[in-house]
């Protein structure tokens, strides 16, 4: 075959859409029809680079010739550890090689590999595989690898691979741009979220860059953690916290949430409202809910019940300023004001109740739940007295709870050291009907103290 014709209008073109494509998938299409419209008989191409999500190790972008495409499994464009060590850029990395070819008329050879193995039952030939490296030292991108696939009888032709192989330079330094706008997103998001990392990447970056937003916020408190700590030590409860917290974060990604802050053992997360403030506070419900399952499922899957944690949630709504604070040289994205402290001391709250689910006055109005209130309570720090609620569903038992959690206290349950903070917290936090319970006041008293709150 003849060098590809207008070479050089082919490389312009790659820079040229390096230059405004944000998708690696439109590079690799327009590459790759290039390359048909000029004689090589692609059946499939795919680039691969190396991306630091935590989630995967490869970003993968595949392209098929019209109407080829296999009726295979789904194929992700982020491919896992497990995966990658299966695959022939593996073997080639490991091998120290530039890149590889493979005839896949060997069924013993293509069956090494499970991608290769399936290629040729699609009627493949032949893959072959290029590697083009970066510089190793500013990011963990070291490189880009591409793949090509043909299904022609005997395979490529070897000015085929040659011809190509003045192209890649090009098709890398473009596929570059776009791995790093990726590689940033990545990143920023596994640490501040999507919506915070698009806002970042936008350009919101100075101290006091902010908006005020209406926005539902959840926020979750692990019980027990600092006793599990003292018991199997900070390296072993780091798996036992991870395990709890993807528990609470998935859930709120899931219904399009943000977790903005890991708290410890906590977090905080918003579902900005938008135009649709019930829209945010269902969304922020069905959460909440599906927290408490999967916490549930993972205290059952414990073997002691030493490892088991409740976790606490607060849910309200109201206006926020989010955006960054902190030092000129290290800034914080976040969010601030009156409803973020408000979810703060509702859910000590929360803990002084033992109740798990706390939802605001504002929160509860807007989220199409049946709820009911459970009385009117002063917050350490905030003017005035704020009407605290539950589900309906957990009314029940939250009501039949209070004479057992008072005769607990009575039988001493709660410890010296125990009654003093219930007691303090109360103080700070104590039902309007309860009357003002004293500092170092008994347990018992505090308990039917709210429980008579409860009860009116």
């Amino acid at each position: 075959m003849a060098p590809i014709r207008d070479e050089f209008e082919f490389i312009d073109r790659l820079l040229r859409e390096g230059l405004k494509a944000d998708d690696l998938a439109v590079l690799l299409k327009g590459f790759s029809e290039g390359l048909v419209e000029r004689g090589i008989p692609l059946l499939s191409t795919g680039i691969s680079m190396p991306t630091i999500d935590p989630t995967s190790f490869f970003r993968v972008s595949t392209w098929w010739r019209e109407g080829r495409r296999p009726p295979a499994r789904p194929v992700s464009d982020r491919q896992s550890l497990s995966a990658y060590k299966q695959s022939p850029i593996y073997d080639v990395l490991k091998r120290d090689a530039n890149g590889g070819r493979w005839k896949l008329d060997d069924p013993q050879l293509a069956g090494r590999f499970p991608l290769l193995k399936e290629l040729r039952e699609h009627g493949a030939t032949e893959y072959a595989l290029s590697l083009v490296a970066f510089s190793e030292r500013r990011t963990a991108m070291r490189g880009t690898a591409l793949s090509m696939v043909t299904d022609r009888p005997g395979g490529f032709e070897e000015d085929e691979i040659a011809a190509v192989a003045r192209l890649l330079p090009a098709l890398s330094l473009a596929a570059y741009r776009i791995g790093l706008l990726g590689m940033a997103t990545d990143t920023l998001g596994a640490y501040l979220g999507p919506f915070t990392a698009g806002k970042v990447l936008q350009g919101m970056i100075h101290r006091g860059d902010s908006r005020v937003i209406s926005a539902a916020l959840l926020l979750a408190d692990l019980r027990g953690f600092t006793a599990l700590v003292d018991r199997i030590g900070a390296a072993s409860a780091i798996s036992w916290l991870n395990e709890h917290l993807e528990a609470i974060a998935d859930p709120v990604a899931e219904q399009g949430g943000e977790v903005l802050k890991f708290l410890g053992d906590g977090l905080l997360a918003v579902f900005p409202a938008g135009e649709d403030a019930g829209k945010a506070c269902r969304a922020a419900t069905l959460a909440a809910k599906e927290i408490r399952v999967r916490t549930r499922a993972l205290n059952l899957s414990r073997g002691s019940s030493e490892l088991r944690s409740e976790v606490v949630l607060v849910l309200h709504f109201g206006e926020v300023v989010y955006g960054n604070v902190g030092a000129a040289q290290r800034l914080d994205f976040t969010v601030i004001g009156e409803a973020v402290n408000e979810a703060s001391r509702m859910e000590t709250l929360g803990k002084v109740l033992a109740e798990h689910l706390l939802l605001s006055e504002p929160f509860a109005r807007r989220c199409d739940e049946r709820t009911r209130s459970i009385g009117h309570y002063a917050l350490r720090g905030v003017s005035g007295e704020r009407e605290i609620f539950v589900l309906e569903e957990d009314a029940a038992s939250s009501r039949s709870g209070h004479q057992e959690r008072a005769a607990a206290a009575h039988a001493g349950g709660y410890g010296e050291a125990d009654a003093g903070i219930v007691g303090d917290r109360i103080v700070e936090a104590r039902a309007d009907h309860a009357g003002p319970a004293e500092a170092g006041g008994g347990a018992e008293q505090i308990v039917d103290g709210i429980a008579r709150a409860r009860e009116t």
